[in-house]
């Protein structure tokens, strides 16, 4: 068994405990794909624009891009950077690759120049794949600036009726509807490990280009299995896909492979507006929704959600960051029929749910616990020591489905993984008593006032729960004495009103440390968000740290 270069692989006595324990099953996400839909053949599968896909049909529309894709020269390990949005294309292109072992890389629909041709060169992609546009973006001049500058890019496919306007280019709709004139047994001849990497996830983080996460066939087939297994998926539940497939979330935790795997329905949806998200659920009965705190927040206080029937609604999953306890309790109300079940998970592996069968209590005030006895946790302080049972300490983990390096990236990995393979988060967390667990924030997320370490977090949950805040996020503003201070920035609800005093004479109502108030207050219609979803903070403290320096009295931090 080789292992592709730039993966650091499992150690051995790892591999064999998780097969011996049944974790890794060695099968590949191609073969698991063609047993599901001879499984499933006559059950729908996938539905977008209102077409509705049979397993079957999308088995013989999978094996026929596969096809191609082996007839135009691609072949085991090669990367395609694969950037297409929230349409049938994408899971066309991502399982006729698997059934090839070619092995995508995960690019979002938002990500430009930059991103994409970092990602082409680090991974020597062989190719890549793009709509013909978004919006008002023209991925042509892109893909063009992309030829001339990646010496590996041989293929460049298009997805969409649409002409590129490129020479060369390979339009996935016409492959589609074209034979290859190979024999299907072809793929059966193509010798795929499953150990190999199914596909590079991205890292998350606001600053910096993403790195590439490997994530095997063995360990990326558990993953799924794992989430499903406690997200009550019957065969005939159906998860809408708003969030971009590319991630991790919406793809497999449980996502589109853990919905494949009950024989139950994805919808794919292009838009996050709520009124589009209200019509999806309402027309297909969808059961399940993936969405991150931002988006949530803005679809139950939408005065037009009490207009749509959203009984068919049992479970929302919400990731990505940590979300707040009375924004559970309010979709709840809102919402009777489902339960909010927070994940607390990322690309690189560990995924801790709430059970659905845990108490209210438990299930608003943690975000869960570890979804695989096989998941080892440690929770250590700045020194590595264990901390004691419900003390903070930075969340490390171990286990099979996470990862033991970034792709190329050796001086990276020596600082993010310990020596015997633990993968340091940089999460803080405690051990809840009943064994889930608390998330108090980001080693990175804490705000150093004079040394006084604030939670960004903590102060964040107390001001959401002020009436007239609609959302927040606390970062840290500079000082030229203490080094930073809080500043909050603020979405306030419909026609409220805040001002900082009133603010901070909430604050010191719920008893908390004079010097964990905010000393500025920020009102804003809206946040910056990272190409995850996630606030923007690097973009918050930029905003504010501009504004003071534009600010002739220096000394005013009140607003």
């Amino acid at each position: 068994m080789t292992t592709l270069d730039g993966v650091t692989p499992f150690p051995p006595e790892f591999v064999a405990r998780y097969r011996a324990q049944g974790y890794w099953e060695e099968r590949t996400l191609g073969n698991l794909f063609d047993d599901l839909c001879a499984q499933f053949a006559g059950r729908v599968a996938l539905v977008a624009n209102q077409e509705k896909l049979l397993y079957r049909d999308l088995a013989q529309r999978v094996e026929r891009l596969a096809l191609h894709l082996l007839k135009l020269g691609l072949r085991p390990r090669d990367r395609l950077v694969m950037q297409l949005p929230n349409i049938p294309e994408f899971v066309y292109l991502y399982f006729a690759l698997q059934k090839v072992g070619v092995i995508p890389v995960m690019a979002l629909p938002n990500h430009r120049y930059t991103e994409i041709s970092h990602f082409m060169k680090l991974s020597q992609a062989a190719g890549y794949a793009m709509p013909a546009r978004m919006g008002d973006f023209a991925f042509a001049g892109l893909a063009a600036a992309l030829r001339q500058e990646c010496s590996s890019m041989r293929w460049l496919f298009v997805a969409g009726a649409e002409e590129a306007d490129l020479p060369d280019t390979i339009i996935l709709s016409e492959l589609l509807q074209t034979d290859s004139n190979l024999k299907p047994e072809k793929l059966q001849d193509i010798k795929i490990e499953a150990s190999d990497p199914a596909l590079f996830l991205l890292s998350g983080g606001t600053t910096g280009v993403p790195k590439l996460i490997p994530r095997t066939h063995n360990d990326y087939i558990y993953n799924s299995q794992a989430a499903a297994a406690i997200n009550d998926i019957q065969p005939d539940d159906a998860l809408l896909l708003v969030l971009p497939i590319a991630h991790n979330f919406p793809l497999a935790c449980p996502g589109l492979q853990g919905f494949f795997m009950h024989g139950a329905r994805a919808v794919l949806s292009t838009s996050t507006r709520a009124i589009d998200i209200f019509t999806l659920i309402e027309r297909e009965r969808i059961t399940h929704l993936e969405l991150v705190p931002t988006l949530l927040i803005r679809l139950v206080n939408d005065p037009m959600l009490g207009q749509y029937n959203l009984s068919s609604l049992r479970v929302i999953n919400s990731g990505g960051q940590k979300l707040q306890s009375e924004v559970k309790r309010l979709t709840e109300r809102l919402i009777p029929t489902c339960k909010v079940q927070e994940v607390f998970g990322m690309a690189e592996g560990l995924l801790c749910y709430v059970r659905l069968d845990d108490s209210d209590e438990i299930r608003y005030e943690t975000v869960g616990r570890p979804v695989s006895p096989g998941d080892e946790i440690r929770l250590v302080d700045d020194e590595g020591r264990e901390v004691a049972s419900g003390e903070i300490g930075e969340l490390l983990v171990r286990g099979p489905y996470t990862i033991r390096g970034y792709y190329c990236a050796p001086e990276h990995n020596a600082r993010a993984f310990t020596p015997d393979g633990f993968y340091r988060t940089g999460d803080l967390m405690r051990r809840h008593a009943s064994g889930n667990y608390i998330v108090e924030g980001r080693k990175k997320d804490l705000i150093n006032r004079g040394g006084e370490k604030i939670s960004a977090e903590e102060i964040e949950n107390l001001i959401l729960s002020h009436p007239a805040v609609l959302n927040v996020a606390c970062i840290p503003m500079p000082d030229p004495v203490l080094g930073e201070r809080v500043c909050a920035f603020v979405i306030l609800r419909e026609e409220a009103n805040l001002a900082l005093p009133e603010l901070t004479g909430y604050l010191l109502k719920k008893h908390i440390a004079r010097f964990k108030l905010p000393e500025r207050l920020e009102l804003v219609a809206e946040f910056p968000l990272s190409k995850f979803g996630k606030v923007a903070k690097n973009e918050l403290v930029k905003q504010v740290t501009e504004k003071m320096s534009q600010e002739k009295n220096g000394g005013n931090y009140g607003r």
